[in-house]
Order: C-alpha cells, then structure tokens, then sequence
C-alpha cells in the first residue's frame, strides 16, 4: 500500500509540474509579440525594451544551475516555495507598473523565481520515479511546455487586443494556487550535510554568461573577450576551491559531458522554431501578430498531444531509439521547409508540426540521457547544469538567427527551392537540417552497443 501511496504522490507531482511549466514558459514568451507597443508607449528603442525578454532569458540561465546546486543542499518543498512566492511577486511588480523600468524590475524578479522551475522539474522526475518509468514522467513537463509555447502567442494577442500589455503579467499570479498543493505532496527529504556555497565561482559562471550571451545579441566583441576571460576565471576557480560551484569531477563523466554537449547544439537548433519561424511569416507572408501566432498553434498542439507518447516510447524501447525518431522528424521538417520555403503559410504551419514534435521527443530523450548518466549526490547540479546549457544555447542561436536574416542571402543552395525570395530561410533550413543528420549519426557511433567479447 505504502508503495502504491508513493507511486500517487510522485504523479500528482508531475501533474502540478506540467501545469506549472505551462505557465511559467507562457510567461516567458507572452513578451515577444508586445514589443514593439510597449517602445512606442515609452518611447523607447526597440533595443532598450527588448531587455525584457533579454534580461528574463540571463537570468533565468544561470538561475536554473544555481537552484539546481541548491537542491542538493536544501529542501525542494523550500526551494519551491521561495522560487514561485518571487515569481508570483514579480508579477504584481509588473501589474501595477506604471515606467519601463517597474515593469523590468518585475521580469526579473519573475526570472529569478522562475528559475527554480527547470531545475526542480528535472529533478523531481529522477528522486520520484524508477529509470524505467522517468520517461513518461519527463515527457509530462515537455507537454507543460508545448501547452504553454501554444497558448502564449495567442493569449497575448488575445489580452492586449481588449486590454493594456500589463495585464499579461496576471496568468502568472495563478502559480500562488499551486503552493499548497506542492507543501502537500513533496516529501520531507533527510537534511544533507551542511556545505559552503561557492559564491565567487557562481559569480563568475553569472558574469561568463551574461558577457558572452551579450556578445553576441549586441555584436560586440569586448563582451565576448572578458566573457571568456571570466569562463576561464571560473574553470581556475572550480578546479581550486575546496567545495567548488561545480564539481570539476562532473565532467570527467564521458557519457554526461557528450550528452551534454549534444543537448547544447539541438537546443540551439530548435529554438529556430520558434524564433526565426516567426521573421519568416512576417518577412515572406507580411502576417501579423495574431496570424503568426495561430499559425504556430497546430504544431505546439501536436507536440502537447504526442508528448506522452515520447515518454512512452522512451521507457518501452530505450532512449536511443527515440532520439533517433526525433532526429528523422526534425530532418524531415527542416528539408521540408528548405524545399518549399516561399508556398503558401498553411504549408508551413504543417511542416512545424514534425519539427516541435521531434523537438519535444528530443528533450525527453537528452534528458533521460543526461539523468541516467549522473550519481545520486551530482543530480541536482547536473541537471541544472543541463537546463542551464540548453537556455544558453537558444539565447546564443537566437542571435546568431537575427544576424543571418538581417545579411539576407541572394545565392540558393537548395535546387529543389523554386522561390528565389526566400533563398536565405532555404538556406538556414538546410544548413540545420544537415546538422541534425550529424548529432544523428555522432549520437549512434557514441552510444552504440558494444560488442561483447567472446573467450575461446
């Protein structure tokens, strides 16, 4: 009975999580689409407001690493509590703004509450639920995602169409309700030995970070000098202290450090979905706000319904037969898009439906991957790490994918794309789907079975 109890409480965690992922991966992306309204009121720079993404993406980076080593240290049921009270406090703060900079005082605090939820998300599915069912608990938070990816873009185009943007701060205040709900079910674990907190190599992993990631969202090349400078700070520091940021020992792991580096490159070419999918539309269909976000509903729908499914799949046949499935769907789609770039949007709105899928199989599969290879005393700060790594990559790609549609691209690698016009979202395409086929068969010459030897 006890052991049925327990199965009960792990499932109404995961469900409480998917519902809070949901919201808090709405809440990261509602901004997109308001923008360019809040510099007008402001009178502001595109650039400058921008800042409330751009914040709310540096912060939530290194947030989700550093709440990943706090859980090895403290108690989920605290670190929950604390990180969801600060996002729901955010949110007030950004209601009642009434100057730009309120209203980014409000992001961050959000961010700096939200960032325990990635972390905490991961971590729950590995303490609660065997190797052999922590499939489908994992594709439970891939499908919170997919939900909330679904619903931002068009619940934002929804609010401000009747309503002032800060009212987009409100959804998030629903996390308070989960609250008690999480102090219910989440278990008192056994206190840890007390250990130091490495404040100075967290800072310096916080600043390596933020340089490098504005390195390239600004084109500026000191950034990326003293970004690396502090990275390499931070690696002296980590291999000097008595009780590091992050244990050095962790990446002498082989099977955590490729995974990890994997999951670095398909995170920064996933995000193409959902950051340069939308240029496209603007650029080649001229659609609005609200059309693109419709557009983009299907594919997150699907990912939402079929993620399940990803975990199911993990668990029956293992993970590297999901990420291989997940790399023929993301092919698909990118070869799909590069071929017929320029037809009408309908076609494309199918098309993303591979890629998100694929996508949201991905995740679960790099995620089991990774929380697999790691010991039980490293879990929380190596899966923070990853959800860290993954942030970077797409804060990273993302500016990478706006320099490249800012150049253009007059010449059309792809001779099976007839419309010269959109030669350069072709090409992209292409590029990425290329890169897919090589994580594809490095993946499978890294993990696959080794022969065993045979004594005569």
């Amino acid at each position: 009975m006890n052991a049925e109890l327990q199965v009960r409480r792990a499932l109404i965690l995961m469900r409480l999580l998917m519902f809070t992922v949901m919201l808090s991966s709405m809440s990261a992306l509602m901004f997109n689409v308001v923008l360019p309204q809040i510099s007008e009121e402001f009178q502001l720079t595109l650039a400058q407001v921008s800042w409330l993404s751009s914040a709310y993406t540096l912060i939530y980076a290194f947030g989700t690493v550093a709440y990943g080593k706090l859980a090895d240290r403290f108690q989920l049921k605290s670190l929950l509590t604390f990180g969801l009270a600060l996002f729901a406090a955010g949110s007030l703060v950004g209601l009642i703004s009434q100057t730009f900079w309120l209203a980014l005082v409000g992001r961050c605090l959000q961010s700096v509450g939200a960032a325990a939820i990635p972390a905490i998300a991961l971590i729950i599915p590995v303490r609660y639920f065997s190797p052999e069912r922590r499939g489908s608990a994992l594709s439970m938070t891939a499908v919170g995602l997919a939900i909330g990816s679904a619903l931002a873009p068009v619940l934002s185009a929804l609010v401000v169409s009747f309503a002032n943007w800060r009212w987009l701060f409100l959804p998030s205040l629903l996390i308070l309700l989960l609250l008690p709900l999480y102090r219910k079910y989440l278990e008192y674990e056994p206190k840890a030995a007390p250990r130091k907190f490495d404040w100075i190599g967290g800072s310096l992993l916080a600043a390596s970070i933020t340089l490098l990631l504005l390195s390239v969202t600004n084109r500026a090349l000191p950034y990326l000098i003293v970004g690396i400078v502090m990275l390499i700070l931070f690696i002296i520091r980590i291999r000097m202290a008595k009780e590091p940021f992050i244990q050095p020992q962790l990446f002498h792991n082989k099977t955590y450090s490729i995974a990890l580096a994997i999951a670095f490159l398909v995170s920064g070419i996933g995000v193409s979905l959902y950051f340069l999918t939308p240029i496209l539309l603007a650029d080649l269909y001229q659609l609005d706000a609200n059309w693109i976000g419709f557009a983009m509903v299907p594919a997150a729908a699907a990912a939402a319904i079929l993620g399940r499914r990803g975990g199911k799949l993990a668990d029956l046949k293992g993970n590297s037969y999901l990420l291989s499935a997940a790399s023929i769907s993301l092919i698909a789609c990118f070869i799909l898009l590069s071929i017929f770039t320029g037809i009408s949007p309908l076609w494309i709105s199918f098309f993303l439906i591979f890629g998100n899928v694929g996508q949201s199989f991905m995740q679960i599969a790099m995620s089991n991957s990774i929380s697999g290879a790691l010991p039980k005393d490293q879990v929380g700060v190596g899966m923070g790490l990853f959800s860290m790594m993954s942030f970077i990559a797409q804060g990273i790609a993302a500016g990478v994918y706006g320099i490249v549609a800012a150049q253009g691209s007059s010449d059309n690698w792809n001779p099976l794309n007839a419309d010269p016009d959109s030669s350069l979202y072709s090409n992209t395409y292409l590029v990425l789907a290329a890169m897919h086929v090589g994580i594809l068969l490095f993946y499978r010459l890294q993990f696959r079975p080794r022969p065993s030897r045979v004594s005569v």
